[in-house]
């Protein structure tokens, strides 16, 4: 380290942190070494069980009271993490280094109100501080962190608030004693694009303006490629490269960061690229050969080759599937004056006609009434007004009797595959029970069906009889889709079905889709709040915002040439893989909210 170089306020050095199992040791954390100095910014980037979240936990000394063995040195504020007393770590947690989780629902208690809580934060470690003056406290860093009357909002509840201020108040709750270190382990994994980018830009401000150490944890190099100032690639609890965060995006040396960033999905990236390298890579592994991870496209069809087999701008000829006219639904919601109920609207006056074979991509903040829209088109909530029709017959208010038969024509994807799948019915009989409820009777059938489905997705078919914990993330997702599948379904609405995964992972999942839509001529209609992953799975993009339809177009045109002020903000929030370009966005973003924009 030069003279100049600041003094490091996190120090770990041959980091290791060993599991004992039944199987033998597991080594969650390998070796690592790093330095955060003052005010700067450090990405830790990695799969699921990368060794991302052991190494953050190592860092606040959460694994006092397992069976982890920890080796190696964690200095943080120039305190010995590892050897320190548990009363020094509890004094230590929140005052030199706080940590902001990936669920802020878990951080918080839903009986107390956020007031309460971020007092109880502070006087912890102020024991002798009046309740006036943790309160105070309290009011400015929720203004701090940019939650709108503080000194009102104070006094609510966790339910009360979006997903995004509630991690806010996460945030808050970990400022409360002026840490020297932030350590946010994935932050924004489940926040519409918008939310995620204020998110980022409010840690960036705040490590600036504090002069506070960020650690920032997460499985994709776009969320902190504009967010620090150094980065770690962990595989496997090995860190396989580290550098500045400049040139590790644009000239990675390992291999499995090549192979990341190529997973990443990019809003530049068209549906005809996408599709053009996903069957080269296709072809390239039926004929037997493999492209090495992150190794460029070599030959395989161009996007003019695969044009002709995409679907093309809807017109007169081609056949339509799904009409929605009008389509609205009304909730009753109470707390109005004197304890009335009001009307809110959670989807109004949407209409569009989605074509056979096409893919149609939903996308929205939190509450612009996507996911309420995908369960009206399945029946799975009625209409309030307007018309949904199928095939050309009208559903919207056929009773579940008469519908039961459509199930068959139309089926759903969810986000989480592990809460829509029993734990403790085998995968086999989840994926069979459609074929069941339909009506088949044979035994045999049914399984030979489920097991040649489970090939199909990439599983084996001796997994028929395992249950849903013995699988990854991935894969359960991949059980959800055959379940999906196993009725042969000419509509799959997909909500939200990669947004929780790992970029690789996702990837895998999004390819998997577009060959079943090749081979199975699917349709789908897929929403989600990732503009990058939306562009490269639709023909067609329609934009929500409060319930109403703000832009339908062709993808292309929506993403090259947007009509609407709100799709240009999402765009713009959408993150980016080059440092440069993503600061530069972020200055346009806090020069608009300063404007009012």
């Amino acid at each position: 380290m030069s003279e100049s170089a600041p003094e490091p306020v996190v120090r770990v050095d041959d980091l290791r942190v060993t599991f004992p199992t039944m199987d033998g040791d597991v080594r969650a954390v390998d070796g690592l070494s790093f330095e955060v100095p003052a005010g700067g910014a450090l990405g830790i980037v990695g799969e699921s069980g990368s060794g991302k979240s052991v190494t953050s936990l190592a860092l606040m000394g959460l694994h006092r009271g397992t069976r982890a063995r920890i080796t190696g040195a964690i200095e943080v504020a120039g305190e010995n993490v590892v050897t320190a007393g548990d009363k020094r770590l509890r004094a230590m947690r929140g005052n030199d280094i706080a940590m902001v989780f990936q669920d802020p629902m878990q951080s918080l208690h839903p009986q107390y109100t956020i007031g309460n809580q971020l007092v109880e934060a502070y006087r912890v470690h102020h024991p002798r501080a009046s309740r006036a003056v943790a309160l105070r406290r309290a009011v400015e860093s929720l203004e701090r962190v940019g939650i709108p009357e503080p000194a009102r909002r104070v006094n609510s509840y966790p339910h009360e608030f979006s997903g995004g201020m509630r991690q806010r108040v996460v945030i808050a709750m970990g400022l409360m004693c002026d840490p020297k270190v932030l350590l946010a382990d994935e932050p924004t994994t489940a926040l519409d694009v918008t939310v995620q980018a204020r998110i980022l830009d409010l840690l960036d401000e705040l490590r600036r303006d504090l002069g506070m150490a960020l650690i920032l944890v997460s499985h994709d190099l776009a969320v902190v490629a504009g967010s620090v100032d150094e980065v770690v690639v962990m595989r496997h609890g090995v860190a396989v490269e580290r550098g500045e965060v400049r040139r590790v995006l644009s000239a990675p040396e390992h291999p499995y960061t090549r192979a990341l960033l190529a997973a990443v999905p990019r809003v530049e990236v068209s549906r005809a690229q996408r599709r053009a390298q996903d069957r080269a890579d296709r072809i390239r592994r039926e004929r037997g050969g493999r492209r090495p991870p992150g190794a460029p496209a070599d030959e395989g069809p161009t996007p003019e080759h695969v044009a002709g087999s995409t679907p093309e701008t809807p017109g007169p000829e081609r056949e339509i599937l799904l009409k929605v006219a009008d389509v609205g639904r009304r909730f009753k919601v109470r707390g109005g004056t004197w304890g009335r109920s009001t009307d809110f609207w959670a989807v109004k006056d949407v209409s569009f006609d989605l074509y056979k074979g096409e893919t149609l991509g939903v996308v929205g903040e939190s509450g612009s009434g996507k996911s309420t829209l995908s369960r009206l088109i399945m029946r799975l909530l009625e209409p309030t007004e307007g018309r949904v029709e199928f095939e050309g017959r009208d559903i919207t208010h056929i009773s579940e009797r008469r519908m039961r038969p459509l199930r068959r024509d139309v089926q759903m994807v969810f986000q989480n595959p592990y809460s829509s799948l029993n734990p403790r019915v085998t995968v086999g009989d989840a994926i069979g029970t459609a074929l069941r409820v339909q009506g088949e009777r044979d035994g045999r059938r049914i399984r030979a069906q489920v097991q040649e489905l489970l090939e199909r997705v990439g599983l084996e078919p001796d997994h028929y009889n395992r249950f849903p914990h013995a699988f990854s993330g991935g894969q359960r997702q991949r059980i959800a889709i055959a379940r999906a599948l196993i009725l042969k379904p000419k509509l799959i609405i997909c909500d939200e079905p990669v947004s929780a995964l790992d970029v690789s992972t996702q990837d895998q999942v999004l390819r998997l889709l577009s060959e079943l839509q090749d081979d199975f001529g699917l349709t789908y209609i897929f929403v989600a709040h990732d503009l990058a992953v939306v562009r490269q799975v639709s023909d067609r993009v329609a934009v929500m915002r409060q319930g109403e339809l703000v832009e339908l177009d062709d993808s292309d045109a929506i993403y090259e040439n947007p009509r609407s002020d709100y799709t240009r903000r999402l765009l713009n929030a959408a993150p980016v893989l080059d440092p440069d370009e993503a600061r530069e966005l972020r200055a346009a973003r806090v020069r608009e909210r300063a404007a009012g924009v």
